[in-house]
């Protein structure tokens, strides 16, 4: 038998073994299925035994009235200055308003760190040092402290118009600076995830270092990096409750004078299902950006 003829015969096994007449497609797609059945048979059992044990522990009944409540929920949720405490519900939009402010800005700010810390122009050492102290520095300290400093140290500072600001303001700026980081180490895995060869076929077609960057470099790396970044966002968006401790009126705080007031923390599981309710779907996108973008480089590897 010639090499050619193993190779037909090898690929008709491989046919026959993942063909209509094979076992591996059979066996697949009925694994797939008990695969399934098993899974969803297994959750609900897991869900169930949770629940049971809550609901027969010998504190449910106090726990439930205590975070389960469903008149303090829906009190919590709908609000009533009247009486002293404010909406949950409409408190969260003021922590959606500093999730997108504080998005776009980390954005820019950390693309800028990045791109500074990956020049290797002797001119540009010295912003090269300083962003290398910014990123090391404000990943070392924690976001609460830095919110702390920024949202009670500038407004002690009495300066015209900066200490002049709301606290939603300065716990924004907090949040930029301490993301801006993190963000900026992603932008720059990104950058390094472009192979070298891209750079150097711009370069010979003329293109000066700037438009190489912008038109060959760029689009690929943010498209590497686009996940890990969603990931950061979901972060983002539940640190953003963080700010009502400089007396910002978020969904967290809310739910905080909501209990002191009345004494329930039923508030606090209406703040928690609206949080999941934000982030929840920006996870599913992220994993599904996830999977097509594996999908896409296992494609890219068989070619």
């Amino acid at each position: 038998m010639t090499d050619d003829q193993g190779g037909v015969g090898a690929g008709a096994q491989l046919a026959g073994g993942f063909g209509s007449s094979g076992r591996g497609p059979r066996l697949l797609s009925g694994g797939g299925r008990r695969a399934t059945v098993i899974s969803t048979a297994s959750t609900l059992v897991v869900l169930a035994a949770l629940a049971a044990i809550f609901w027969f522990a010998p504190g449910s009944a106090a726990v439930r009235h205590t975070f389960f409540n469903p008149q303090d929920m829906w009190q919590s949720f709908v609000g009533n200055p009247r009486k002293g405490y404010y909406s949950v519900g409409e408190a969260l939009w003021l922590n959606i308003r500093m999730f997108l402010v504080a998005e776009v800005l980390i954005l820019a700010l950390a693309l800028v760190i990045a791109l500074a810390r990956q020049s290797t122009s002797p001119v540009m050492f010295p912003f090269r040092v300083l962003a290398m102290i910014y990123v090391d520095f404000f990943r070392g300290v924690p976001l609460l402290l830095v919110v702390f400093v920024i949202g009670l140290g500038v407004p002690a500072l009495r300066l015209p118009f900066v200490s002049s600001q709301s606290a939603a303001i300065y716990g924004v700026c907090a949040l930029v600076l301490s993301y801006s980081a993190y963000v900026s180490e992603v932008y720059r895995a990104g950058l390094n995830s472009v192979h070298q060869s891209q750079v150097a076929g711009a370069r010979s077609l003329g293109l000066s270092h700037a438009t190489a960057l912008r038109y060959v470099i760029l689009p690929q790396a943010v498209r590497n990096i686009i996940p890990p970044l969603l990931n950061d966002f979901i972060s983002l968006q539940k640190d953003t409750a963080l700010v009502g401790v400089l007396g910002a009126i978020e969904a967290n705080e809310a739910a905080q004078i909501y209990s002191s007031t009345v004494f329930n923390f039923s508030s606090f599981t209406v703040a928690a299902i609206l949080f999941l309710i934000l982030t929840i779907p920006l996870a599913r996108f992220t994993d599904r950006l996830v999977a097509r973008d594996r999908a896409r480089r296992l494609a890219g590897g068989l070619r």
